[in-house]
């Protein structure tokens, strides 16, 4: 098999599977003559790590996602890959955006780690291609971006929290502990958590504020221009396919990692709210949103030590500082 894996160094939270290895996995999701022709490891995911892999008497690639050791996943974002599959009976607003999941393994018998075989859908990275348009119809990517947010958000979920559990009778629980756990992984990487406790203190006193918010409402997670193929040869920006949705919640809209970025910067983005509708701006709200921003920045300070990001890992604590002035 011609295998292209990323090259990286042993310490690296990302670690690249073997030729034989993806030829095992292979075998479990097609039957034992299945026969891995090609697979190319892809740099693009943060989190995962992924393949395309041509299949002999296949026609097209699929995508192998293959989720990090159990040792090295953190509390806040422990079975990811789970979670995500078990968002997808709820994400079938969006189904024809998404890809397939043509097998999945948590038994960890083939490798030592969570699997998903997906197909693969067509178009070019967002990132990559809408740059190649005139600024001004970017509008038209963000307003669907919008719509799909619109739809995801639309959905009522059985409880507060991770799709795939734990689930809890009220917002401000599943709040509560989503930052206790990020607190607790700080702690274990030997970074700074007080802020972070100091939010979720705030939040307990202030509880009745995030419990305004009664229905729990499905959340994309990481939901933005990264995660989003386009068509390469359509005459305006056009969003052939969305990706990776492990990070999803049943809560407020207004916690989604989508509603951050389209109030991040008053730009093309701002066609979002066109399709999208309003954001509520009352004092609760306001209020609830920096609780949000402030757990959001819990998590990136995570992923940017993941990634040895140390500079940046230190700017993460200005930023909180100035949620918590906010909060008080």
């Amino acid at each position: 098999m011609d295998f292209q894996p990323v090259e990286r160094a042993s310490e690296a939270f990302q670690q690249s599977l073997t030729a034989e290895e993806i030829g095992e996995v292979c075998r479990r999701a097609f039957g034992g003559d299945a026969m891995p022709v090609s697979a190319v490891e892809l740099g693009t995911g943060m989190y995962n790590s992924v393949y395309r892999v041509v299949l002999a008497g296949r026609a097209g690639p699929v995508i192998l996602r293959v989720a990090p050791e159990e040792g090295r996943q953190f509390r806040s974002e422990r079975h990811l890959m789970r979670n995500e599959y078990a968002s997808l009976p709820w994400l079938a607003v969006i189904a024809p955006l998404m890809p397939r999941v043509l097998a999945a393994d948590w038994s960890h018998e083939v490798i030592d780690r969570d699997w998903m075989i997906q197909s693969h859908l067509d178009g070019t990275p967002a990132p990559e291609h809408l740059g190649t348009y005139p600024r001004m119809v970017w509008p038209t990517f963000f307003r669907e971006i919008g719509a799909i947010a619109r739809s995801v958000h639309g959905v009522r979920g059985p409880h507060f929290g991770p799709v795939d559990g734990p689930g809890y009778a009220l917002w401000s629980e599943a709040v509560i502990a989503s930052l206790e756990e990020i607190a607790a992984d700080l702690d274990g990487v030997g970074l700074d958590a007080a802020d972070v406790r100091k939010v979720a203190a705030v939040a307990a006193h202030h509880r009745a504020v995030l419990d305004e918010v009664t229905e729990p409402m499905l959340l994309t997670g990481d939901l933005w221009t990264v995660n989003a193929l386009m068509d390469p040869a359509a005459p305006e920006p056009t969003i052939t396919g969305v990706l990776d949705f492990d990070r999803t919640w049943f809560g407020d809209p207004a916690a989604d990692w989508t509603i951050r970025m389209a109030t991040a910067k008053e730009d093309e983005r701002t066609a979002f709210w066109e399709a999208y509708g309003a954001l509520d701006r009352s004092p609760a709200a306001v209020w609830r949103a920096r609780v949000y921003e402030a757990r959001h920045l819990g998590t990136i300070r995570l992923e940017r030590h993941r990634l040895a990001k140390a500079e940046a890992v230190r700017e993460s604590y200005g930023a909180m500082a100035e949620v918590l002035a906010g909060l008080a």
